[in-house]
């Protein structure tokens, strides 16, 4: 008799509607292998508040010879090594102390950050030569770069599609449907101890998504309402959006008692909408349903990192472990700040004994 196919024991192929690639699900006997590959020492050295040798910190001389000057909040300033394309790029400083990380700021400080956002998303989507304003830290292209215009059109092809279903999540532009609010829609539907959602608040859900690449990937993104872009935003839902993004930072540096590095980016509507009488004209990129992506590489431990190799580079792309596994373990962390984020000898994650 055949074994049954469990996801959770059994390898596995799964699909990325956004991008349309697919993902091999390593079978769990991957992560008891022991790993001889490379290892990086954690960090041991306490950071000040003010490095006199960083370009980014209050009074300090940036590399191309510009002071910084004191600021008490958020510093924003074009970048000075800009390469000389159409478009622009800029740096913005979350904060002026050196020391803090995104998951020790304040709320009042995360709200900053996300009005900046939207401020640079405004400012530069409104220049004739700008086609898409991608949030990291804040470039802006002539052309929509591969990954978000592959993901413009699936959620265009998607709202158009006369084979999809209708369900009771919240609709796209023109009542049609969002390929975002059906997932997420779908996600909240599961039971917690066998679903992918870590956080959850009034209006905002962070989420490993179904096809996550990276270990501990996160996909954060609005779940009463679709909106399409950071400008669609009302102030309640700034601070819920600043509320997701700080607990799920605090339960990265909680996961391996580290300073949990990641990489995290904005994916909206390519430009700001057009407003004619201070009303918001729809147009058919607001089928764009707003998402964050946060892409960490630890994988085991502080020391030890995910690396595309292989057959990552020549085939697909492959987890080590069930995405519904890293959910599991995020949740499982407090969304407080790790006291003692330097001491990670003592967290090395291995799969759990089969039950």
């Amino acid at each position: 008799m055949a074994e049954e196919f469990d996801p959770a024991v059994h390898s596995h192929r799964r699909y990325n509607p956004l991008i349309g690639d697919w993902i091999l699900v390593s079978d769990p006997h991957r992560m008891k292998h022991p790993w001889n590959g490379q290892v990086e020492p954690p960090q041991s050295v306490f950071l000040t508040e003010h490095d006199p040798n960083c370009y980014l910190c209050p009074g300090n001389q940036r590399a191309s010879g510009q002071q910084n000057g004191d600021y008490a909040h958020t510093k924003l300033f074009p970048n000075d090594y800009a390469e000389p394309v159409i478009g622009a790029c800029d740096v913005l400083i979350y904060h002026p102390r050196h020391n803090l990380t995104f998951a020790r700021l304040s709320p009042e400080d995360i709200t900053r950050i996300i009005d900046e956002w939207i401020s640079i998303y405004k400012r530069r989507g409104s220049q004739e030569s700008i086609k898409y304003v991608q949030i990291f830290e804040i470039w802006a292209l002539s052309h929509i770069p591969t990954i978000a215009a592959t993901e413009l059109v699936s959620l265009k092809c998607y709202a158009v599609s006369p084979g999809v279903a209708s369900s009771e999540a919240p609709c796209g532009p023109f009542g049609r449907p969002c390929l975002l609010c059906d997932y997420i829609h779908f996600e909240l539907g599961i039971s917690e101890d066998q679903g992918r959602v870590v956080v959850r608040n009034e209006h905002f859900v962070a989420l490993v998504p179904w096809w996550a690449v990276w270990p501990f990937e996160l996909l954060v993104l609005p779940y009463n309402r679709h909106i399409p872009s950071l400008a669609h935003l009302t102030n309640e839902e700034k601070l819920s959006l600043g509320n997701v993004l700080s607990r799920v930072t605090k339960r990265y540096d909680n996961l391996f008692s580290c300073s949990f590095a990641y990489s995290m980016g904005i994916h909206q509507r390519p430009l700001p909408p057009l407003e004619k009488d201070i009303q918001t004209i729809d147009d058919e990129d607001n089928i764009v349903h707003l998402h964050l992506h946060l892409f960490p590489p630890l994988l085991r431990s502080a020391s030890v990192q995910k690396f595309l190799v292989g057959f990552e580079l020549l085939g697909e792309s492959q987890r080590d472990f069930t995405p519904e596994l890293a959910a599991q373990r995020l949740r499982c962390k407090k969304d407080v700040p790790n006291d003692n984020p330097f001491d990670s000898s003592d967290k090395v994650f291995s799969m759990p004994p089969k039950a």
